[in-house]
């Protein structure tokens, strides 16, 4: 299988001669022998290639609460698929050995979308995640993906940071039924300077998947000193409620250190639980906490009765109260996709398919 697979969304600027990727706000202008801000997309003669159709850097069975997916069928099996690059740069990501590679080789394993949704229906996959890295550099694989699962009816994921234009954003999302979007702050000053990046186009991002099929949650990174301070998490909590609506889930994960931020301690457990209980007054339905034990903050529960719906201990369901997607004690709908009977599953590893 080539490694170098013509990439869409680009144009040639008459100009300078260049071509520019339309693929991210970015926007890379490049010459022949480039490579974008994102390592995997790259200019060779009259044309812009990616290096990451058909190849990845392995492949998972997750619960899918790990994405974390809380109301996606919630307790099933997920086939994770990750690969290289990412079209921001933040100092505190958790898979920057993969994010930030910048060797081809990196990408060990190759497989055909037919095989990913073959693998995934062999082991009992509801769905394949496109994670680990972001997807969004890798659009014309995962839609490849994601079109050989839905021939199997195999529901698709993307875990991404909302990073992406307009009219790339349709054509991915189009082929994607679930996807948790990192809203990493409130702030551009953070975006900015954290992550090389713009929030604006994240927000309108968010907006535009609010409006289609695709089932959304979000989650925000709480990086002590930097995006923990009330006042900020109460703004975005008004925005979603306001653009996005209450019931959208809302995951508040513990910062680790890591990467370049080594010196920054980790997230206290009371900073996710206030932020949680702002949320929550905030007018936010369904608000959880990560990378954390907490058996309370981490279950859901109806909004109207406040009954326990699905309880959880970190990825384990524990009790699911729910008939045909409406509440046991009320009666009333939950948000969300669900199945008529959960399982439960942990990690697994798959050997690498030839």
């Amino acid at each position: 299988m080539s490694t170098a697979t013509i990439a869409r969304w680009f144009r040639k600027l008459p100009e300078s001669g260049k071509l520019q990727c339309q693929l991210c706000p970015r926007a890379c202008t490049l010459s022949d022998g480039e490579r974008g801000f994102c390592f995997v997309r790259r200019r060779e003669a009259q044309r812009l290639v990616t290096d990451a159709y058909g190849q990845h850097t392995g492949l998972c069975i997750d619960p899918i609460e790990k994405k974390p997916l809380f109301h996606f069928y919630p307790g099933s099996a997920v086939l994770s698929i990750g690969s290289i690059g990412c079209n921001l740069a933040c100092r505190f990501c958790q898979n920057h050995s993969s994010a930030r590679a910048t060797q081809v080789d990196a990408l060990r394993f190759a497989s055909t979308p037919e095989r990913i949704a073959e693998l995934a229906s062999e082991h009992g996959c509801r769905s394949v995640a496109f994670t680990y890295n972001e997807p969004t550099v890798w659009a014309e694989y995962a839609i490849a993906i994601a079109r050989a699962c839905h021939q199997r009816n195999i529901k698709t994921v993307a875990v991404s940071n909302g990073y992406i234009q307009d009219q790339a954003r349709s054509e991915l999302y189009e082929h994607i039924d679930a996807a948790n979007i990192d809203l990493k702050a409130f702030s551009e000053r953070f975006y900015r300077q954290l992550c090389d990046g713009k929030l604006n186009p994240v927000l309108n991002t968010l907006e535009a998947l609010a409006k289609t099929h695709v089932w959304l949650e979000l989650t925000t990174l709480l990086i002590p000193q930097h995006n923990d301070n009330p006042s900020e998490i109460a703004a975005m909590c008004d925005w979603i409620g306001e653009h996005l609506g209450p019931d959208v889930p809302l995951h508040f994960s513990a910062f680790h250190p890591d990467y370049k931020l080594l010196e920054l301690p980790a997230t206290p457990i009371d900073t996710l639980n206030t932020a949680r209980e702002l949320a929550l007054e905030r007018g936010l339905h369904h608000v959880y906490t990560g990378n954390v034990l907490d058996t309370r903050s981490q279950s859901s529960y109806c909004h109207h009765c406040q009954a326990p719906v699905i309880e959880r201990s970190w990825y384990q369901l524990e009790a699911f109260h729910l008939e045909a997607a409406q509440c046991a004690a009320c009666h009333r709908d939950f948000p969300g996709h669900f199945a008529p009977a959960p399982g439960s599953w942990g990690n697994r590893r798959l050997p690498i398919p030839a």
